[in-house]
């Protein structure tokens, strides 16, 4: 290279780059944010580490460099790993400390990975993955890392929750097989995301399992058409209305308050949206957004409303107020409005306030927003509807969620054959008695 170059050279700094005799600079603005090769490649020199174990006492011991969180600093301490008894052998403990030393020498284990659990879900998860969920779903998610992941986990490295130790802390558990499932979801969610993020190379609750479930399923609770008539008849509108249409629709009850005026058809339903508790978003499952059949006397309660006014206490001095129940028919307005505002409806208070008032006068205590839904497909059940049709009327993305419901009865056929069995031996014991 001549001196010229040279010169160029110096004068480009330390990111210029020479292929094939033409000269490419790469400023540090430039680039994509990520470090170059050769900064990789200097930082996984740095990082190697081909250490001896040595004896002392009656132990093999290895000292290596692991990084740190302190102070909100990643530091690299040094640090003192027992590795084995003193009878193993040299060579076994040469292969032993290679084993410990591998993840971290073949770049599997990323600088971050030390980061406490704790500061992650309050610097990371909690700015970056809740605000993505819905509202109800954040709430539970926060409940479970306060009372369980963060006082058990809290002070530990992302690194140190491998398989065994949180396997350790399933096993242990003192709570049932559901709430157990529910606290191995939150965790998984923090710990997909620290592998998304780049502070994990893999998830280490991909491989534990819950302990078994050590109660059979409770029968799920419904109501009859009879219960469903007499609660319909004692209950004032519009909240009669919606639990008329969220039993004999099947709709869930954020699909029933996200309902629109242009969602209602002759004989049918659109849902294409749901609203839960202040947040807007798609149906549960790409399944769910759907247009469904109804009966014709869904459409025509629906309609009615539109006629329908109620009378309301307003103010001091027992004082009353009439509104109409639907403000506005628009395509786009609420079918299902707030009568004071005519803004969507909050099903907690239509539960508390409405539904379970009128259902304790009838006995139904159990009553609540997935009983309602739950009674429609049980009653197609029982009128001997093809599970694939149930399946698609329920807009249940798996076949398993419709077959729990017919899992509840017995089929039809089975009560046909244990009768003709009973017939049978019945006529066996009147032969025996006639000889």
């Amino acid at each position: 290279m001549s001196k010229a170059a040279g010169n160029e050279t110096g004068s480009l700094g330390k990111n210029a780059v020479v292929d094939a005799g033409k000269w490419r600079t790469i400023t540090r603005e430039a680039n994509s944010g990520y470090p170059l090769k050769g900064d990789v490649e200097r930082m996984v020199r740095r990082r190697f580490q081909n250490l001896k174990p040595f004896r002392e006492g009656n132990w093999w011991w290895l000292t290596p460099r692991i990084d740190e969180y302190n102070d909100g600093r990643i530091v690299h301490k040094k640090t003192r790993i027992k590795l084995a008894p003193a009878d193993v052998g040299p060579r076994e403990a040469s292969k032993i400390a290679a084993e410990r030393l591998h993840p971290m020498n073949q770049g599997q284990e990323s600088i971050g990975s030390c980061t406490p659990l704790r500061v992650f879900v309050d610097s990371t998860y909690r700015q970056a993955v809740l605000p993505l969920l819905a509202s109800t779903t954040r709430s539970n998610y926060e409940y479970v890392l306060e009372s369980r992941l963060l006082p058990a986990f809290g002070n530990s490295a992302l690194r140190a929750l491998d398989t065994l130790m949180l396997q350790r802390y399933f096993s242990s558990l003192k709570c049932s097989h559901t709430v157990a499932s529910k606290i191995r979801d939150v965790l998984a969610s923090v710990l997909l995301s620290a592998v998304r993020f780049g502070l994990l190379m893999r998830n280490p609750l991909e491989n534990v399992q819950l302990p078994p479930q050590r109660t059979a399923k409770r029968m799920k609770p419904t109501i009859t058409p009879e219960q469903f008539h007499s609660l319909v008849g004692l209950m004032a509108e519009p909240y009669a209305s919606m639990v008329y249409v969220c039993v004999l629709a099947g709709l869930r009850v954020s699909e029933l308050i996200g309902l629109r005026w242009e969602d209602v058809h002759v004989d049918s339903l659109t849902i294409d949206e749901r609203y839960c508790r202040g947040d807007w978003a798609c149906p549960k499952t790409s399944g769910s957004a759907a247009t469904i059949a109804v009966p014709a006397s869904v459409i025509a309660r629906i309609q009615q409303l539109k006629e329908a006014d109620v009378t309301i206490n307003w103010g001091a001095h027992g004082a009353r107020k009439t509104f109409k129940l639907v403000r506005s028919d628009a395509p786009e307005s609420l079918v299902f409005q707030s009568v004071r505002t005519g803004r969507p409806m909050n099903d907690g208070n239509v539960l508390r306030r409405h539904i379970k008032p009128t259902a304790g006068k009838l006995s139904l205590d159990f009553v609540n927003w997935q009983v309602l839904r739950r009674s429609y497909a049980t009653w197609l059940v029982q009128a001997g509807a093809d599970p694939k049709a149930v399946q698609g009327q329920m807009r249940h993305s798996r076949i398993q969620t419709t077959m729990d419901i017919y899992a509840q009865f017995v089929p039809e056929s089975q009560r046909r054959a244990v009768k003709q069995m009973m017939d049978m031996v019945g006529q066996s014991q009147r032969n025996v008695a006639l000889n």
